[in-house]
């Protein structure tokens, strides 16, 4: 069953320039695994600093074997660095879809 993760992780505004290149690190990488469809951020416009997090996975095996991958540790190592706080992501099982 293909796998949403949707959600939110927070970064001082006056941080988020340092912060890009990391981002864009983690993108590039996890694009390349096996089993990953999306993975994506975009800057919230109305909200300085908030960053929109949306990934789509093949399945839960392809979601597990991104989370043992050492660039997601050297993702989450950088985040005290940057003052990355308030993860909140959700995990969404997707049985269908269709074109709206």
């Amino acid at each position: 069953m293909t796998l949403v993760i949707a959600g939110t992780i927070c970064v001082p505004p006056d941080r988020l320039e340092a912060f890009r290149p990391h981002m864009r690190a983690m993108l590039e990488a996890s694009r390349a695994e096996d089993g990953c469809l999306v993975y994506s951020y975009a800057e919230d416009v109305a909200e300085a600093g908030l960053i929109r997090v949306f990934e789509v996975w093949r399945d839960q095996g392809a979601l597990e074997a991104h989370f043992q991958m050492p660039h997601l540790a050297a993702w989450r190592a950088a985040w005290p660095e940057f003052g990355v706080s308030d993860r909140r992501l959700i995990a969404y099982e997707v049985a269908s879809q269709r074109a709206v």
